[in-house]
């Protein structure tokens, strides 16, 4: 079975209001859930729209990220009030945490991303994190989202770092499919990698002008936009797991297991995560395109502001045993990792991120 797309997907500017009569239709009590301060305001819109037509509506917020404590909270707060559904609205460990409830007590979920920093409105996943943000697992749920709404209003209200973030997060779907999925003969892996090769394309040519966009909702901006939040979905329904993650992912559940000073978004770290993927690639993999890859990757990203090497995550690898923390988990046995056609272990690890960071790579 593959749990490929959301049911129903709204998305363009206004998408919010045109999917009020299809939400009505499927809840009456919903909760309200989100998390930042910075997106309170679209919440409250939310909100309002909600109570005009004439829903019940109970508000809560997530405290950590996405974290079995916080779960349990909600959990009960949503059995205690009646709701029938939620209604997830913000980043990722929102929209993952929504997901996941929702899924636990068998009722509907909507999913309403504030930013274009990951697909977590379109997938049928949740991350779970430990209450300091420390990467746990990813759980499979029993469906994607019933009604994502991708409205550009509330999107364009998001700092452009996120956007910078959702487009690391996005490329990363080629760099890992195409090399954990390339001798796949199922056609519809096939397909996803191609997907993943033109969203890739796509966001190097369009990429920088969507954030440096003054004028949002332009072309390049809406293709970018929908790009992060809803075909990098795409490509993981209809390629699978081993079309979802690789490497850089696997390094970037290694990197949160570390504290840092800055507080990285997602796809910040899985930038970090692709770069050393490629590093691997070179030596472990003899890839003679790889460092011409990475040459490629660090131009887009310095555009960006994207971090491009550890100690710009605000994370020091080389005090307090760091190194080896990241590499036991990032080779540990259930990590995607081990979905390399090649071999990787804990020594690699520590030996690819000690020359990268050495190397404090610049363009």
């Amino acid at each position: 079975m593959q749990l490929i797309s959301p049911e129903k997907i709204f998305r363009g500017k206004g998408a919010w209001v045109k999917a009020l009569p299809q939400i009505k239709e499927l809840t009456k009590r919903p909760l309200l859930l989100g998390r930042s301060l910075a997106t309170n305001k679209i919440r409250q819109q939310i909100y309002k729209d909600l109570r005009n037509e004439d829903f019940y509506i109970h508000v809560s917020n997530l405290q950590f990220d996405c974290c079995y404590e916080d779960l349990e909270r909600l959990r009960k707060i949503i059995l205690s009030n009646n709701c029938d559904s939620i209604i997830a609205t913000g980043g990722g460990k929102v929209l993952d945490a929504g997901k996941y409830l929702a899924d636990s007590l068998s009722i509907p979920v909507i999913t309403i991303p504030l930013s274009a920093s990951t697909c977590a409105g379109w997938t049928a996943l949740s991350n779970i994190y430990s209450i300091n943000g420390q990467f746990i697992r990813d759980i499979e749920l029993k469906s994607c989202p019933n009604i994502l709404v991708l409205d550009h209003s509330f999107i364009e209200t998001a700092p452009n770092r996120t956007l910078a973030s959702g487009i690391a997060d996005a490329l990363a779907k080629w760099y890992e499919s195409s090399l954990t999925s390339s001798k796949v003969e199922d056609g519809l892996v096939q397909q996803a990698i191609q997907i993943s090769r033109v969203l890739r394309d796509q966001l190097l040519i369009d990429g920088e002008r969507a954030y440096q966009s003054q004028a949002v909702q332009n072309v390049s901006w809406c293709n970018v936009v929908e790009g992060c939040a809803l075909t990098a979905g795409l490509i993981g329904g209809i390629g699978g797991e081993k079309c979802r993650t690789a490497a850089a992912h696997a390094i970037h559940n290694g990197l949160t297991q570390i504290f840092s000073t800055q507080k990285p978004l997602h796809g910040e770290i899985v930038g970090v995560g692709i770069l050393l993927q490629l590093r691997l690639e070179e030596t472990k993999n003899n890839n003679k395109l790889a460092n011409q890859s990475i040459n490629q990757l660090l131009g887009l990203m310095k555009k960006l502001n994207l971090p491009t090497t550890i100690a710009e995550l605000g994370i020091n690898v080389f005090e307090n045993n760091n190194l080896q923390k990241i590499a036991e988990f990032t080779c540990r046995d259930k990590s995607e990792i081990h979905y390399l056609p090649f071999e990787i272990n804990q020594q690699d690890i520590i030996e690819i991120i000690t020359n990268f960071e050495k190397q404090k790579i610049k363009i």
